[in-house]
């Protein structure tokens, strides 16, 4: 374990981005922020920093618990952050899991055509 680590390389280590090019475009968009300031990629991670990602209608809270530098296994994440995320956060999360799953496409499978994804598109952001 190192002392230093990019922000954008710990949450993808901690399997909260696919990929480490993901962690960093969120970076550089603003949906990264600790202590209510967003940050650049290049930022270093710190035991006991809260992290914020934004994502999509919800807001996602982690604690850092301790800094990795190699992507690390689902079982080992708890040991490396802690998801603090509010009860209403969540309950956004799962307003938005069910409101993805109920819209009902063309033939119920494939793709939405670009009118559906507007539909949806405009559902999801009224709550």
């Amino acid at each position: 374990m190192t002392e230093k680590v990019r922000i954008d390389k710990w949450l993808w280590s901690v399997r909260l981005f696919k990929t480490r090019s993901l962690s960093a475009e969120a970076c550089e968009k603003g949906k990264v922020r600790i202590a209510d300031q967003t940050i650049k990629a290049s930022r270093t991670v710190k035991v006991g920093d809260i992290i914020v990602l934004h994502r999509g209608p919800w807001l996602q809270s982690v604690k850092v618990i301790n800094v990795v530098e190699r992507r690390i296994g689902a079982a080992l994440v708890k040991d490396f952050m802690e998801d603090i995320t509010n009860e209403a956060e969540l309950e956004k999360f799962r307003l938005y899991q069910l409101a993805q799953a109920s819209f009902n496409f063309k033939g119920g499978e494939g793709r939405p055509t670009k009118k559906e994804r507007r539909d949806l598109d405009d559902y999801i952001t009224d709550w």
